[in-house]
């Protein structure tokens, strides 16, 4: 049968694939539309199980947060190119699986990708289908929230790089502006834990050996090892948990120290960087 200028249209809105492949397909399905979309599935299919070894350092980190303040979401959609990143469709898909993060109540990858979208599709269906139209893998590669009484977001410049901080005890103050300053703080320093107690113990455990063999290299006596790596533990935390870092701006007070003194008892209960590249 004849396949219309109107039909491939048709077929490219709700699809999203291009003039040529909505074409060829359609042809394939003598203009059958359902069979047409199948083919075009089954294209991305194809891709993403060809290229699923491949590397993704490109693509976009998004955040939200809600209303309210008390609930932040950060995604990563990440693609293997900078020029695909910049593709007005991997944009919108990007804005599309943030959306669906903000609406999934779940917090699981999985039922992420489940998610229906007003076409029916779902959004593993959406990422698939632009995988067949752009040639290049396509994956969701971090999904986090964060929820406080205060959550503040962070956008890095180059679009790769996300924080979702959560403040307890504002005292009813405005923090937005502290907030961003820990914010930026954890995108430059990289803080592993928000203080020593959520350092993990086999971190732990290897920072005193790191410490020991440091001090036995430089010829200090063995009764010495214990104290000397303990010194070193407490140089790491020090370095790289959050509160007892010092503040890039104002290296004279550390990040506990700047929150205590904006409202007297606040904190950091948790916090999300996510980065792709």
């Amino acid at each position: 049968m004849a396949i219309t200028a109107q039909d491939v249209n048709r077929l490219r809105q709700e699809t999203g694939a291009g003039m040529m492949d909505c074409k060829k397909a359609l042809t394939e399905a003598n203009g059958d539309f359902e069979t047409a979309k199948d083919i075009l599935r089954k294209q991305g299919q194809k891709i993403a199980s060809k290229r699923a070894d491949n590397a993704t350092s490109e693509g976009a980190v998004l955040t939200q947060v809600n209303a309210d303040g008390t609930v932040g979401t950060v995604i990563a959609l990440a693609c293997e190119t900078e020029p695909v990143s910049k593709v007005e469709d991997f944009k919108t898909l990007a804005q599309t699986v943030l959306a669906a993060a903000v609406a999934n109540t779940s917090g699981s990858k999985e039922d992420l990708l489940a998610t229906p979208q007003a076409d029916g599709r779902s959004l593993q269906d959406h990422i698939t289908d632009l995988m067949g139209k752009i040639g290049e893998k396509i994956d969701v590669v971090s999904y986090e929230t964060v929820s406080a009484e205060k959550v503040v977001a962070y956008n890095h410049s180059n679009g790769k790089l996300g924080v979702l901080v959560g403040l307890t005890n504002t005292g009813g103050n405005e923090v937005s502006e502290v907030g961003k300053d820990v914010a930026m703080q954890i995108a430059a320093m990289r803080p592993i834990a928000v203080d020593k107690d959520g350092v993990d113990a086999a971190t732990i455990q290897r920072e005193i050996e790191i410490g020991k063999e440091q001090a036995r290299a430089e010829g200090k006596p063995e009764e010495m090892l214990e104290k000397i790596a303990q010194g070193k533990l407490n140089k790491f935390y020090k370095e790289s948990t959050l509160l007892n870092q010092e503040f890039v701006k104002d290296p004279s007070v550390t990040i506990a120290k700047l929150l205590d003194n904006t409202s007297k008892g606040m904190t950091v209960t948790e916090f999300k960087r996510v980065a792709i590249g």
